[in-house]
């Protein structure tokens, strides 16, 4: 590792992991890494990210800081990878999950504004 990094704030990549407030279940959305949140955003619109690998960044964020396999967003963007990755439908359910979810955390106050 070429950076100098402190045990509770680890990274893989660009994205910081804050390793004490990982799966806390409460997300602001003022913590949320603009990278992450552009991302998510995207995943919420009329034309999501079609990278698998971009997804899959957002996807351990949310895994990560959410609440961990539960989490909406973390659920959503696996089931926009698996869309990807095998060309199959996507779960208009679990989308509509996210999109409440996205509400509840505060990234919007009605669904149809993240559309």
């Amino acid at each position: 590792m070429s950076q100098q990094q402190r045990p509770n704030d680890v990274s893989i990549d660009d994205i910081p992991v804050d390793v004490a407030n990982t799966q806390s279940g409460e997300v602001d959305p003022a913590e949320v890494p603009e990278e992450i949140e552009s991302i998510t955003r995207e995943l919420a619109s009329e034309h999501p990210p079609t990278n698998p690998l971009i997804v899959l960044k957002a996807a351990r964020w949310w895994y990560l800081h959410g609440k961990g396999g539960t989490d909406p967003a973390f659920q959503w963007a696996i089931e926009w990878a698996r869309h990807l990755a095998t060309d199959t439908p996507s779960d208009v359910e679990r989308f509509d999950g996210f999109l409440d979810y996205l509400v509840t955390v505060g990234f919007a106050d009605e669904t149809h504004d993240l559309r």
